[in-house]
């Protein structure tokens, strides 16, 4: 008997599947893909106002600029103009009025990009300028929200901070960000048979896309295939928003039955597209002595942009998290999904999470600097208990909690009473130039908070010489989930990871699928993918057992090593 190592099963530490093809410049961008005959080049044409009606649009210089071969406004969209992901106040192209600097108009498709960016520069426009709204605090003065507000309760917050020996309270900035992948905004759709249509996008949620392009396109679902190999980069930014991109390549390939191809201008796609939603958040807590909190009353206000995008979620996780590892016995969480006259924020890595977290961890930090504490102090004592105090305010257990130990372990570890003495010593003799140190907890939860997204589809063929070919709903940004997942069928079935293909993230493949995000795109798919392996092998189990007339592929799992003769 020869004992045989399963070569890149789940846990081999193995390389990226595109790995050597990222560093040969070999890997295959939406940019990249080979361009059919005919293709033609699309820009968009932008406000340049935050908030104004439009009075008057003069498009001639546009029509006749050089190169130019068509021109699309709303009035040309067959369909639906609107690519919202949950509410439907995304507008393709706006109409009467515009509600953000950056806006898209109109679009053109010329013989090449710079005609087609040059083309787009040449619109005349009257606009009658409104009041605009820019930031969270004057939505509120307005009363201007895109989604409800939502309040959050559990016990008695203000009676408890009334009633307790210390009170404080403040108010927290807390910035956005730009996801700024490498690889910016494309769609590629190119025109098929019989009014269908294939478009390359770079995304994190082909079936949503999908979905979009047929709504504009007035077909069905059946009639659009969106495919995405890989992304150079997402962070949450590509989750909702490259559905406008693939639209217009759409729309535009549909009127000129030739291939068009929407690539950004780095510029332009951050004019246009969300970045994380900053928030004003303010607090009053209530705490003992010891820095234990008592009652605590936030107020949070995301600036959520011009629409409602994926806002609903991404605010209602802020509330969720603002527990961050703490348990709040007395809590009200109120929730503003404030309305400005800015680009619609969006996902971004934590989706609202670390927003949520930063206000609980500045107020710790705040309770510590006034009861002139140790902040690592009264971050234990609020901890979440083991047996006691350990349900969330939105009343889950946490279990399996390990805050302690890991705290413990660190602060031993990483010798942070020692080195917080010797920082002070150094900050006390130091008038410019100051040092830190902080041991921070973060409690982050996976998955959609929306159930019924958290399910994942896998298509998996097996071929007459043993080798298999890989597909699932999940895309794959540089995180390596394609790799993972086809571990996971290697390991299923038992065969080295060299004899499975992974393709292209494919509506016509898997349908339905969910996005890729929530930190949940391994364990779905993988577990879909391992559905399908199992589903596999015990069809060529019996099939097997029904020529040879007895079991000869085992019906559980293999081990994690095999045996040849």
């Amino acid at each position: 008997m020869v004992e045989a190592r399963l070569k890149g099963g789940v846990g081999a530490a193995i390389p990226h599947d595109s790995a050597h093809l990222h560093v040969s410049g070999e890997a295959t961008y939406t940019d990249d893909i080979p361009e059919a005959r005919g293709t033609l080049y699309a820009a968009i044409g932008m406000s340049d106002r935050a908030h104004a009606r439009i009075k008057t649009i003069d498009l001639a210089k546009v029509r006749t600029a050089p190169g130019v071969v068509a021109l699309i406004t709303a009035k040309d969209i067959p369909g639906k103009n609107d690519y919202g992901p949950v509410v439907a106040d995304d507008p393709i192209f706006a109409t009467a009025m515009v509600q953000y600097f950056g806006q898209s108009i109109f679009a053109v498709a010329a013989k090449t990009t710079e005609q087609a960016r040059r083309a787009a520069r040449l619109v005349v426009i009257e606009y009658e300028d409104l009041k605009a709204n820019l930031t969270a605090k004057e939505a509120l003065r307005e009363q201007s929200f895109v989604l409800p507000t939502e309040r959050l309760v559990r016990g008695n917050p203000q009676a408890a901070i009334a009633s307790a020996p210390h009170r404080l309270q403040g108010r927290i900035k807390i910035g956005g960000q730009d996801q700024f992948y490498l690889e910016g905004m494309i769609a590629y759709a190119v025109p098929k048979e019989d009014g269908t249509m294939l478009v390359y996008s770079s995304t994190q949620h082909p079936g949503e896309v999908q979905h979009q392009v047929a709504h504009a396109l007035d077909v069905s679902a059946k009639d659009v295939v969106v495919e995405c190999r890989r992304m150079g980069g997402a962070f949450g930014g590509k989750e909702s928003q490259p559905g406008l991109f693939a639209c217009v390549a759409a729309l535009l390939a549909q009127k000129t039955r030739r291939p068009i191809k929407l690539r950004m201008d780095r510029d332009d796609d951050m004019l246009m597209t969300g970045k994380r939603h900053d928030f004003e958040t303010e607090y009053e807590v209530g705490f003992d002595d010891e820095g234990r909190i008592l009652g605590v009353d936030f107020v949070l206000a995301g600036r959520c942009g011009y629409s409602a995008d994926l806002s609903g979620s991404i605010n209602d996780r802020a509330m969720f998290h603002s527990d961050n590892c703490y348990y709040l016995e007395n809590v009200s969480i109120l929730s503003f999904r404030c309305k400005t006259n800015t680009v619609s924020n969006t996902a971004f890595r934590g989706f609202g999470g670390p927003q949520g977290m930063m206000g609980i961890e500045c107020v710790i930090d705040e309770i510590a600097r006034h009861l002139g504490k140790d902040p690592l102090d009264v971050r234990k004592h609020n901890f979440y208990g083991i047996a006691d105090r350990n349900v969330t305010h939105y009343h889950q257990p946490i279990v399996d909690n390990v805050i302690h130990d890991i705290v413990g372990q660190l602060e031993q570890s990483s010798d942070y009473h020692a080195r917080g003495k010797a920082i002070r010593a150094f900050n006390a003799g130091s008038p410019v130039l100051k040092r830190g140190i902080a041991l921070t907890p973060v409690k982050f939860g996976i998955s959609f908070t929306a159930t019924h997204l958290n399910q994942a589809g896998c298509l998996l063929h097996v071929y007459t010489d043993g080798t298999l070919m890989l597909n699932h709903g999940g895309t794959e940004m540089g995180q390596g989930l394609f790799v993972k997942v086809a571990q996971v069928v290697a390991e299923e079935l038992q065969v080295d990871i060299d004899r499975i293909r992974i393709t292209a993230s494919d509506t016509s493949k898997v349908p339905n699928a969910s996005a890729t995000a929530a930190s949940s795109g391994a364990d779905i798919n993988g577990k879909a993918a391992q559905a399908a392996a199992i589903a596999l092998r015990e069809r060529l189990r019996e099939f097997a057992q029904s020529r040879a007339g007895t079991s000869c592929l085992s019906q559980q799992p293999g081990p994690s090593r095999r045996q040849d003769d």
